[in-house]
């Protein structure tokens, strides 16, 4: 399975920075990338300027503004209509891949439709780093909350690449840790909420939270237990 940095709102700190370069091996001034901007055309609140800003550096979070060697553009959408052989040598060959916000399921359909979603875990030296959506689109999932954009299925199943989900932008508006707790309490698994300054880092099948800030754990209640 590849390298996770699952952020919240991109790499905003210091801490975040360390653990991407870290997960990488080496300065991200020698590494590659691309960048998915998918998630940004999904959901209620999808605009055209959201994927240029994450696309051209331009987004408040850092993502492919953070000195890369090189940085492309994945468009998932694309990829049916391309030679297989031909996209997928694209990815092998990144260090990373940056993965826009937006609408988590829209984005783990088209991951699905695409075959991203099948050759993710066939990529133990590539470094996924998420944002937001980006991060949520690999949980288990959503949540009854962000069923925006709704799939084929009708309900809210991500990718299950991880174990457990997430509850971004802890402490904005409508995100409190109380709205955090309401959200957790309607899954089956355990499920973290975080805030722009913290990143959940997957390596190997251990968990660990990168923060200057502030998230939480939720874990599920056992049967017959009060919480």
């Amino acid at each position: 399975m590849m390298k996770l940095l699952l952020t919240d709102s991109g790499v905003r700190n210091a801490s975040i920075l360390a653990a991407l370069v870290d997960l990488l091996g080496k300065p991200v001034a020698e590494a590659t990338a691309l960048c998915i901007p998918t998630a940004g055309y999904g959901g209620p609140y999808a605009e055209p300027g959201g994927p240029w800003r994450f696309i051209s550096g331009q987004a408040p979070g850092p993502m492919t503004g953070l000195g890369w060697k090189s940085v492309g553009v994945l468009e998932l959408t694309a990829l049916p209509g391309i030679e297989k052989e031909r996209w997928t040598s694209w990815v092998r060959e990144a260090d990373a891949l940056l993965v826009n916000g937006g609408d988590a399921l829209y984005l783990a359909h088209w991951m699905r439709e695409s075959g991203l979603a099948d050759l993710l875990p066939a990529l133990p030296d590539t470094v996924y780093v998420g944002i937001s959506a980006g991060s949520m689109a690999l949980t288990p999932r959503v949540g009854e909350r962000y069923l925006d954009w709704r799939p084929p299925t009708g309900d809210d199943t991500a990718l299950g690449l991880v174990d457990f989900s997430l509850f971004p932008h802890l402490g904005g508006p409508g995100t409190t840790l109380a709205d955090a707790e309401q959200w957790a309490a309607g899954l089956s698994g355990p499920a973290y909420a975080t805030d722009a300054q913290t990143a959940v880092m997957v390596t190997d099948g251990r968990v660990e939270v990168v923060s200057e800030g502030h998230w939480k754990l939720f874990t599920p209640t056992p049967p017959g237990r009060n919480r």
